[in-house]
């Protein structure tokens, strides 16, 4: 079986998961660190369902009850946090927002309606069929920023204002948001402008005064078609299995998480 976490990536990433985790009296799990976090990265790439993990890992419900824990913590929302912070954004400080259309399986139907329905747990209609949309933020191919799901037919436009409010949560300065004409809108520039980021986005072309537009600033946007390239890798991501929001939101929390591990370990050993 084909393991991903080398000694130099778990140097890195072991320190953070300790921090990440919430510490709770009781028994301590059987699977070590390492090992549960290898289990969800081979779940997360090969997509097979959670009951066929390989019994290295051992019983792949304690894998499942464990995983569900640092998610309903939020201890993996952490972990991914601290995997992406501090993004080195260069002397223009930019960022690039994007969204991307995942199909859903049909194993991912069947929300309750106590939990929202389908539409709660970012699952809907598109022309692409039963899907959820991946919008993310990003500084560069390797570092998202933000991510959240919503139905697949959802809009990018609405979308803009809450995630830039949430990635300056977490970048509080930076000069230029990119992205492509999904998210044109006055309100949408209005928004990045009060918050004195220069919104670099092309114009619709029914447009009657067209916005100002930075074409070599817009280049960059395909660092963030990268990012998606590179999480759809994982196709656990790629193809979305899991109903709630939630837990989706956790498997690209752990992909988008050691992409980043990935790129700042090989930078740091070049």
């Amino acid at each position: 079986m084909r393991l991903l976490i080398t000694d130099e990536l778990w140097a890195e990433l072991g320190p953070l998961v300790e921090r990440a985790k919430r510490h709770r009296g009781g028994q301590k799990p059987q699977l070590p660190d390492r090992l549960f976090f290898e289990a969800l990265l081979y779940l997360a790439r090969t997509s097979v369902p959670w009951r066929d993990l390989p019994g290295d890992f051992g019983a792949w419900d304690a894998v499942y009850n464990r995983f569900r824990r640092w998610v309903a913590s939020g201890s993996l929302a952490r972990l991914f946090e601290s995997l992406t912070a501090d993004p080195q954004l260069g002397e223009v400080r930019r960022i690039l927002i994007d969204s991307t259309i995942v199909r859903a399986h049909a194993h991912a139907a069947g929300a309750r309606k106590k939990n929202g329905g389908a539409a709660a747990q970012g699952l809907g209609r598109s022309r692409g069929g039963f899907t959820s949309k991946i919008i993310v933020t990003a500084a560069d191919e390797s570092t998202a920023v933000v991510v959240d799901v919503v139905p697949g037919q959802a809009g990018d436009a609405p979308l803009l204002e809450p995630l830039l409010e949430r990635t300056i949560g977490r970048v509080p300065h930076f000069d230029e948001l990119v992205g492509d004409k999904g998210f044109d809108g006055d309100g949408q520039r209005a928004a990045c402008i009060n918050r004195d980021v220069f919104p670099n986005i092309p114009n619709r072309s029914n447009r009657v005064a067209p916005w100002p537009f930075l074409p070599e600033g817009y280049v960059e946007r395909n660092k963030v078609e990268r990012l998606f390239g590179k999480v759809k890798q994982f196709r656990r991501v790629a193809t979305r299995y899991e109903k709630l929001k939630e837990t989706f939101l956790g498997i690209i929390h752990l992909a988008l998480g050691f992409i980043r591990l990935k790129a700042s370990v090989n930078v740091n050993t070049a």
